[in-house]
């Protein structure tokens, strides 16, 4: 029997070992799932304080319970920080950060480093899959060679694939597996084992031609979103310059049965995809001499959005014959959607730094976010505010950045003297500012 068919069997028959790396939001929900289908579950991650808690049978994520990682702990998972245990595995799938950097230009050093700490110690017959949101051509142009470099043969000795992660942290309608799974193959052999990979734990496992073709897809699918944000965010301006509020016209459109799909507005884009993935196009375009123009256009609509919302909260204070430096701001709201805890290049962030900047005195309230968590590029030393009617009325005024579901709207409305509404869930009045 070949690797390829011993390797596809143990798949099959869910005796074989799946490796996490990267047990992060997207990398802990898919070793649950795993494990939840039998499988033994080993998770590899750099972070020490991650892998403790995992291993006392404890959740560090909000939407995950801790019942689903003792549960796992009880069929065998375990975390570590060791890598020389790879061999352990029978498939590594890597779930880990691909930023970009302050050039705003792909980041792929968490998927390299990774991949370089993983090889020495590969052995033969082993998967490999990627489900970071990378450019086409990472799979087969950056992690073959690294492969092939230790003396292991694509399609032949070890497998390659990539499918794209699509969690949406939060969203009660979908699940890990629930959710369609696109797979692409270095080869037809890769691919093959990529479905047995998958094919187990998702319900429904959707095969693409080529690695490239897996990657594109999952641009497109944020692309997509990222456009149509920044098009309801340019109709937003538009809207209140003529005194009309967008809300209410993308709701009455959103009626319409065909043709018309709804996008929110707000103040600029979040989340670990949808701000990043459009540059990974735009940059990997420029090497076939290509200049994704609409995509860029959109890409500048939204990140303006912070800006506008800031000279929205400036002008309303002038109003009131208020400079913002000085004034005492909350700002609603800190993970980059609502009712989740994820804060990865939330916009809220971004507002509060530009607050800052202008001398105003910041603080913020968020009912995931009991303390503001250490981040790569940002930092606050804050903890939560508690809403109460005095908390709300010491401030000079209120910007609801992520419309969080536990908030008591009627309270914030009753005792703000000033709330800037950039999530529309304020009707107008003197005290609200639409942005």
């Amino acid at each position: 029997m070949s690797l390829r068919e011993t390797l596809v069997r143990r798949l099959n028959d869910r005796t074989a070992v799946i490796g996490i790396v990267g047990l992060g939001y997207v990398g802990l929900p898919l070793a649950i799932r795993f494990s939840q289908m039998g499988y033994r579950v080993l998770g590899l991650d750099i972070a020490p304080d991650k892998v403790d808690a995992l291993n006392r049978g404890e959740s560090y994520i909000e939407h995950i319970a801790a019942a689903d990682v003792a549960a796992m702990r009880s069929t065998g998972f375990e975390a570590t920080v060791d890598f020389s245990r790879t061999p352990e595995a029978d498939a590594l799938i890597l779930c880990v950060p691909t930023p970009l950097n302050k050039y705003r230009e792909p980041d792929l050093s968490f998927v390299l480093d990774t991949v370089d700490s993983l090889t020495p110690h590969m052995r033969e017959g082993q998967v490999m899959s990627l489900e970071s949101t990378t450019y086409p051509g990472t799979t087969d142009e950056e992690l073959m060679p690294r492969l092939e470099a230790v003396g292991l043969k694509v399609g032949e000795t070890t497998f390659l694939v990539y499918s794209p992660e699509r969690e949406d942290p939060g969203n009660p309608n979908f699940t890990t597996n629930t959710i369609p799974k696109v797979c692409g193959g270095v080869t037809p052999a890769c691919l093959e084992v990529g479905l047995a990979l998958y094919g187990q734990v998702i319900d429904r496992v959707v095969p693409v031609s080529s690695t490239r073709a897996a990657e594109l897809t999952k641009l497109l699918e944020n692309i997509h979103r990222a456009v149509n944000i920044g098009l309801v965010n340019e109709m937003k301006i538009v809207a209140d310059r003529m005194g009309i509020d967008i809300h209410e016209v993308i709701g009455a459109a959103a009626t319409k049965p065909f043709g018309f799909v709804p996008y929110w507005p707000g103040p600029g884009l979040g989340g670990h995809c949808i701000p990043i993935d459009p540059f990974y196009l735009t940059w990997k375009a420029r090497e076939y001499g290509l200049h994704t123009r609409f995509i860029e256009l959109a890409g500048e609509v939204n990140s303006a959005m912070p800006d506008y919302v800031v000279a929205k909260l400036t002008n309303a204070l002038n109003e009131r014959l208020k400079p913002v430096r000085g004034s005492r701001i909350l700002v609603l709201g800190i993970a980059y959607k609502k009712n989740v805890d994820d804060m990865r290049e939330s916009p809220s962030v971004i507002l509060m730094e530009k607050l800052r900047d202008l001398g105003a005195h910041v603080d913020y309230s968020d009912p995931h976010v009991p303390v503001f968590p250490k981040m790569r590029e940002h930092s606050f030393d804050l903890s939560s505010v508690d809403l109460t009617p005095e908390s709300l009325a010491s401030y000079d005024c209120v910007l609801l950045a992520t419309d969080h579901a536990r908030f008591d709207y009627d309270l914030i409305r009753a005792h703000s003297a000033l709330i800037v509404d950039s999530r529309g869930k304020f009707a107008a009045g003197d005290a609200v500012v639409k942005a």
